[in-house]
């Protein structure tokens, strides 16, 4: 099952290109936030599954062209794992497992806009990254059980301000904006096998970022693992597994960036604006690398 949330935060199925309305099956959930909705919703999907499945089945829906799609989870806890990747063999060892929070308040649906901030960064970069959706209280989750708290997955971009205060995680990822989620969160039972899809990336249609999963240093049961070591994660929250660095490249103003992977649709039309209106050469970190080894 694809749950989106469209317009004015109404809940909803995605079927196909249509996006059914499924408020009135969630009509009995009480809430304070759309969030809050998703999260209770999650905790307790069982008895609601069958339910947005006949609504699925039965609503004729509009197309998804005529609404606005907005973030799947609207203001997660957010935690991004860190240097996660082997990088296609140029890191000899796995990286110690890191991670840090992200604010909840970057996030971002399809379609919305990147806003950087005029604080002089190095550059500004994206990274697009398999997100985990944690189904229900996860404390000292074992690995083998990992699965077993994943209520589904979710494309999301970490985009990024290099440089800042030292090189400051909070400073460098945690602007308005700067997280981009979508478009749907896809139920775990829709994904055969998480630790093997291709995540892709594209700038103003030039594809930048194309790597497996299988590539992670620590594997989705162990970033659960670890992460539920540390704290206790609740239905909704979202954990970033990280990104391949090689196809990193920078954002500037006037690009479109969307990205895509393996069963979790295309998370399009994100635009970037910056009024300072900087720029930087167009190339990815492997493409420099190699230029500079050449040079």
């Amino acid at each position: 099952m694809k749950l989106v949330f469209f317009d004015d935060f109404k809940l909803g199925v995605l079927n196909g290109d249509r996006v059914v309305d499924a408020a009135r099956v969630v009509a009995d959930i009480r809430h304070d936030s759309p969030q809050d909705l998703l999260s209770k919703l999650i905790g307790s999907f069982d008895r609601y599954r069958a339910r947005l499945e006949e609504a699925a089945r039965s609503g004729a829906g509009v197309p998804v062209a005529s609404v606005r799609l907005r973030s799947p989870l609207p203001k997660p806890l957010l935690v991004c794992m860190a240097v996660n990747y082997m990088e296609y063999g140029t890191r000899a060892e796995p990286s110690p497992i890191n991670a840090f929070l992200k604010s909840s308040d970057s996030v971002i649906g399809p379609g919305d806009t990147i806003v950087l901030p005029p604080d002089e960064a190095r550059i500004f970069e994206h990274e697009a990254e398999l997100g985990l959706v944690i189904g229900k209280t996860a404390k000292n989750v074992k690995a083998a059980d990992a699965y077993d708290y994943i209520f589904g997955y979710v494309n999301f971009i970490d985009v990024s301000s290099r440089g800042l205060g030292g090189n400051s995680f909070f400073w460098g990822k945690s602007w308005d904006t700067f997280g981009p989620t979508g478009p749907a969160l896809v139920t775990a039972d829709e994904i055969k096998d998480p630790q093997n899809l291709n995540v892709r990336l594209w700038v103003n249609g030039v594809l930048r970022q194309d790597y497996p999963t299988s590539d992670m240093a620590h594997k989705i049961p162990r970033v659960v693992e670890w992460a539920s070591s540390v704290a206790t994660l609740e239905p909704g929250d979202l954990i970033a597994t990280g990104t391949n660095h090689q196809g990193l490249g920078p954002l500037q103003d006037g690009d479109v960036m969307e990205m895509e992977i393996d069963g979790l649709g295309r998370l399009a039309g994100l635009k970037v604006v910056d009024a300072k209106k900087r720029s930087w050469p167009r190339e990815t970190r492997a493409q420099k690398a190699a230029r500079e080894a050449s040079a």
